[in-house]
């Protein structure tokens, strides 16, 4: 359990920190003033100031936020405000005075005057585009250098010809019909299966169609009944959510980057295709939400590092994939706001905003509802099949 527990609050802690920091160092570099960038959340534990930003370690261990000064538009912004920011604080302090011309530059404050140009919305749109795109962009280097290492340490994965089972992914039906890595599948269908690839040849050509397996497990044969699925490319083949064992060679540096790199890729494709699928299909997506996720990483964390690794490299891809998607509130939804004020040349107003985040708002607590949803019913379905499958086994 404690194992569990730190696994979890290292991987999403790891995930989000490295995202925000994305978002912090742009800042930085942009001449953006930040007021606050914290690990975690909650109390303040420990902190420090320097020049104009709080540095903070919070209660809550679980990623962590960066506050740039003047992140929220207001109806008289500063850098609306000014008319004349040339000015100096002298002059801008007497145009409010009795008797300045009517015509003269809108008062402000001296300091609001020089915090102006280093406010988020003074910048032009183009600066707070790349602040916001930062932050998925570095989930992405976290995915690749956790690939990578992974690869180049524990070297390039060969699928073994054997037709035994090195992995069941959760929720498919060789998982709710209760078969287990290392199991060894001897027949599908009745029909001998000498090799992983007449096994698998077997359950692509039957497309949410019913199975029998024969299989064996600790010298003890036995059959299950299962129906396929579609596979995620399109629906082209059955899938029963299996893969095989490995064998793994040693990788050169160079071919090692370049297949963490392809691996950024494939999963990022993996998820555009299954995406599609659901919605030109209208298939029932198999969204995994806090409850599965937790579940996922938690048994990741005892099976090795290589595989807990790897593992937090595919949540962050995820993380920056779902980020830069155009949904309100999300870094998505944000380049798309403004990529929209640098096309139009119209700037972004309160009220706009106030609706816009209110949708995003509703469209994201959606997302997250029926995440959840998914994840019970993803536990009450798994062992009510389980059951089932026990029920059916047939020892031979």
């Amino acid at each position: 359990m404690i194992i569990s527990i730190l696994a979890v609050l290292f991987t999403f802690g790891l995930v989000i920190f490295l995202h925000e920091f994305g978002h912090f160092i742009v800042c930085k570099l942009v001449g953006i003033r930040v007021d606050a960038f914290a690990f975690g959340f909650g109390k303040e534990l420990i902190g420090f100031t320097r020049g104009d930003t709080r540095y903070s370690l919070r209660l809550v261990p679980l990623g962590g936020y960066v506050k740039p000064a003047g992140e929220e538009i207001e109806e008289d912004a500063p850098g609306e405000q000014l008319t004349d920011q040339t000015a100096p604080p002298a002059q801008i302090e007497n145009a409010a005075q009795p008797g300045a011309q009517e015509n003269a530059p809108v008062p402000v404050k001296a300091e609001e005057a020089a915090l102006a140009p280093y406010m988020y919305f003074a910048k032009p749109w183009y600066t707070r585009f790349a602040v916001v795109l930062a932050g998925p962009v570095m989930n992405y280097l976290l995915a690749f250098a956790l690939f990578s290492g992974v690869i180049l340490l524990v070297g390039e994965p060969r699928p073994s010809p054997a037709p035994v089972l090195g992995d069941v992914s959760q929720g498919y039906p060789a998982d709710l019909a209760g078969l287990k890595a290392g199991d060894k599948i001897l027949k599908v269908d009745g029909a001998a299966t000498d090799t992983w690839a007449a096994m698998a040849g077997a359950i692509y050509a039957k497309v949410e169609k019913e199975l029998t397996v024969t299989y064996e497990r600790a010298g003890t044969q036995a059959t299950v009944k299962l129906k396929t699925r579609k596979s995620p490319d399109g629906g082209s083949r059955g899938v029963i959510g299996i893969s095989p064992g490995v064998d793994y060679a040693p990788v050169p540096l160079l071919k090692g980057l370049k297949m963490g790199a392809h691996q950024c890729w494939y999963w990022t494709n993996f998820t555009v295709q299954t995406l599609k699928s659901n919605i030109v299909k209208r298939e029932k997506p198999d969204l995994a939400g806090p409850i599965g996720i937790v579940n996922i990483v938690s048994k990741a964390a005892h099976t090795g590092k290589a595989d807990f690794f790897f593992l937090i490299g595919l949540i962050s891809v995820a993380v920056g994939f779902f980020n830069l998607l155009p949904i309100p509130l999300l870094d998505g939804g944000w380049m798309v706001l403004f990529l929209f004020e640098g096309i139009s040349k119209r700037k972004l107003t309160g009220n706009l905003m106030k609706y816009v985040n209110a949708a995003g708002m509703v469209m994201l607590l959606t997302i997250l509802v029926f995440a959840t949803y998914n994840d019970i019913m993803r536990i009450v379905s798994s062992r009510t099949a389980r059951k089932a499958a026990a029920e059916q086994v047939q020892p031979k």
